[in-house]
């Protein structure tokens, strides 16, 4: 398991990156989540459904980040921690850089909770619970 999730991870920095740049595939995105799914953060606990209106709101998630000067995604650190032999939460630490007008660049660390769900074999996320984004973001001057 270990494996096939850390290669799902993989996967997830890389489409990041390239949805960043611009190249933004949905499908390759639906492909990385479960058919239904749970997130949590400050702002409460939703529930969704792999579709449509999740592709077309990841598409606005993206075109944001990319507004923001969202620069680059990359991955710290993965740390699993083993439910049974078909779930388990990765705990992945991440690296953002950030471009500023006519100032550095900023980089902030932060920590996303995945919940992972082995379905024929292939590792998908279920959901995933984060900390407070948009005060990160206002206290390192980003927004």
């Amino acid at each position: 398991m270990e494996t096939s999730v850390r290669r799902l991870f993989e996967r997830y920095e890389s489409f990041f990156n390239r949805s960043l740049a611009g190249k933004v595939d949905m499908n390759e995105l639906a492909s990385l989540y479960a058919s239904e799914f749970i997130g949590a953060a400050p702002a409460g606990v939703k529930a969704g459904k792999n579709d449509d209106q999740f592709k077309q709101l990841m598409a606005q998630g993206y075109e944001h980040y990319r507004a923001i000067g969202t620069k680059e995604m990359r991955i710290r650190n993965v740390r699993l921690s083993q439910i049974d032999e078909l779930h388990c939460v990765a705990h992945v630490a991440w690296i953002a850089t950030y471009a500023r007008k006519d100032q550095p660049d900023v980089t902030i660390d932060f920590d996303v909770h995945y919940l992972v769900q082995m379905l024929n074999g292939e590792p998908k996320v279920f959901g995933w619970v984060s900390g407070d984004e948009q005060a990160l973001l206002k206290k390192h001057g980003i927004i």
